[in-house]
């Protein structure tokens, strides 16, 4: 049973429920421990066609709720975690810097959204324009920004390692079987062990047409093979998808050999069994 879920999102990016709400989902399933994850505020420049809440202005009040939450959760619920998705952007390190120290964060994901500014969520990113070789070349890059990212110690976890294949799934499959492709994945994660950043294992591509979780199954046998840590997450942006598929995310990662997750509390480490 996995027991703490670390990747939920609210209405103050692109979610569509309060921090309240999704708590209250969370109070009906087995987790003990609860991880609220807004995505960071972007500095001037930069900007996700996906959010639709100035987090400038939402994200400072996201913080308050919860750790207001933390004070009045049910003592025989999950016990609430303040977290955050930081979105990974090198060319403001200071940017970035400031936002981690400003606030008592449990615990900070790393997301991996932008590889050479552009937008690898959004399906225009992904148009008729891209050529194939193009494509190639922008899934190489992410993996290098990722090991970037892995080896930077600000974050506790490196969030969903083959997001870019949401828009481009088929493609990205194919990349997988080019030379030197596993490779390039096999150096980001190795920096994740070097770092002890653990590694997401999400359920939120289970809600995908391609159903299949983040990582696929290629990664998986990588990480199993260099002993990474792991953390799980729902990736929720509604309180309906809070904790979902859980069950069956469990049974995946089992069956790569993992036995344990990891949460943080006050950037603390801590490893449950699942």
């Amino acid at each position: 049973m996995i027991r703490a879920d670390l990747h939920n999102h609210t209405l103050a990016a692109h979610g569509r429920d309060t921090v309240a709400a999704m708590y209250e989902a969370a109070l009906g399933s087995h987790l003990e421990w609860y991880g609220l994850s807004e995505h960071s505020p972007l500095p001037p420049g930069y900007a996700c066609p996906l959010y639709t809440g100035d987090l400038t202005v939402t994200f400072p009040a996201y913080v308050d709720a919860v750790l207001a939450l933390k004070e009045s959760a049910p003592t025989d619920g999950p016990r609430v975690l303040l977290g955050m998705e930081l979105d990974w952007l090198p060319v403001n390190a200071p940017w970035m810097r400031k936002i981690l120290g400003h606030y008592p964060f449990d615990y900070v994901i790393g997301g991996l959204h932008f590889v050479q500014d552009v937008p690898v969520g959004s399906p225009r990113s992904w148009g008729e324009g891209i050529a194939l070789p193009q494509r190639f070349a922008r899934y190489a890059a992410y993996y290098e920004e990722m090991a970037r990212l892995a080896a930077s110690g600000l974050v506790d976890v490196v969030a969903h390692p083959d997001f870019i294949k949401v828009c481009c799934y088929d493609d990205f499959q194919a990349w997988l079987k080019q030379p030197g492709s596993l490779d390039l994945i096999a150096g980001a994660l190795t920096a994740m062990r070097d770092s002890d950043t653990a590694m997401e294992v999400s359920s939120a591509g289970l809600r995908k047409s391609f159903h299949e979780p983040y990582p696929g199954p290629a990664i998986m046998e990588i990480a199993a093979d260099l002993g990474l840590t792991i953390s799980f997450g729902s990736d929720a942006h509604a309180a309906s998808e809070t904790v979902s598929h859980f069950e069956e995310l469990a049974r995946y990662a089992r069956s790569y050999g993992f036995k344990n997750n990891r949460i943080a509390v006050a950037r603390e480490k801590i490893l449950l069994d699942f």
